[in-house]
């Protein structure tokens, strides 16, 4: 049995917003060489590969990026 909890694993306090900073975050989170970038380029190979094994290990890879599970609020 399991018991999830919502929560970060260090604190965050912001005491003033930075613009500069949050453009560096989202750059790296949804820019073309991105995180998101990449996981979504494995899982659009995975359909080109005539393997099955390959397929699935595709899968895998790009299932595993944690954008994956921010952008659903997980």
């Amino acid at each position: 049995m399991w018991q999830y909890e919502k929560r970060l694993q260090y604190p965050v306090k912001i005491s003033k917003p930075n613009p500069k900073i949050a453009q560096i975050i989202i750059t790296q989170f949804g820019g073309p060489d991105g995180e998101l970038a990449a996981s979504m380029r494995y899982l659009s190979q995975r359909y080109s590969m005539p393997y099955k094994e390959v397929t699935g290990i595709l899968t895998d890879i790009g299932r595993e990026a944690p954008e994956m599970f921010h952008s659903r609020g997980f």
